[in-house]
């Protein structure tokens, strides 16, 4: 494989940034790695980071560098701050960049397909969140989507205390149920779109916060037609636990062998 630090100049954001891409290297003698690459351009996972995180986390918290080796995909890991993946009341385009700009560059970079049917989106936490917010508001783009931990119910947060401060930057003073940045909205709209629904994958641990309001996204997808695979058991949200769950998402995901 190959690990690569890219910065660059964002339009949208007006800044310079940088994204973690992991792009897949066919070698015979690495000692303790199988790596392959399939034909033509790479099948790609978007990697999405939590709040309190950047895009170098998962290479550093977790082996998907070795995870995904023998899976022939490239792996594309953005930085967002706590922005919760939205085009900011009192901050940046954060939605516009990851959802418009990003693939645009990423696929201007590297050889990375642009097929809906090679390109997933997985995150935790907020990045659970904007998973499956890109997912459900993007069907087009996107074959299936995994959340781990996810902060499904982003409307929960306004009156958190440890939240509310990055509620309020991200979305205002208003409640964003019925809106474009509500899960349960996007999930009762992705019909109308035409296209067909991606596959959800999302998980969550029974000690974790976010438990319950999984327990009702997985209700919601049922309700609304989605080819759903939930999985629970012990953990909290912590590393150990993601860890364990994301080599169960790319088991899951449908890669398609070339």
């Amino acid at each position: 494989m190959a690990l690569i630090e890219c910065n660059y100049f964002s339009e949208v954001l007006r800044l310079s940034t940088s994204m973690t891409v992991i792009l897949p290297q066919q070698t015979k003698g690495q000692i303790g790695m199988e790596n392959i690459r399939l034909m033509g351009k790479h099948p790609t996972l978007y990697l999405l980071h939590g709040m309190s995180d950047d895009h170098t986390i998962w290479i550093r918290r977790t082996s998907i560098e070795r995870y995904v080796a023998p899976l022939g995909i490239a792996v594309v890991m953005p930085q967002v701050h706590r922005s919760s993946y939205a085009d900011m009341v009192y901050g940046n385009n954060y939605w516009t960049f990851l959802s418009e700009e990003l693939p645009e560059l990423a696929q201007s970079f590297f050889p990375l397909s642009k097929a809906r049917e090679d390109n997933f989106v997985a995150g935790l936490s907020m990045g659970g969140y904007g998973a499956l917010k890109w997912a459900l508001r993007r069907p087009d783009r996107f074959v299936a989507v995994a959340s781990l931990s996810g902060g499904v119910n982003r409307n929960r947060f306004r009156d958190d205390p440890l939240r509310s401060t990055d509620y309020r930057l991200a979305f205002g003073d208003q409640s964003i149920r019925g809106t474009e940045n509500d899960l349960f909205t996007l999930l009762r709209q992705c019909d109308e779109s035409g296209v067909p629904k991606p596959k959800i994958y999302h998980c969550c641990g029974t000690e974790d916060s976010n438990y319950e309001d999984n327990l009702l996204f997985r209700e919601a997808c049922e309700q609304n037609g989605f080819e759903t695979t939930f999985k629970e058991g012990p953990g909290g949200h912590t590393w150990d636990y993601w860890d364990r769950q994301i080599q169960d998402v790319l088991a899951w995901l449908p890669i398609r062998n070339g």
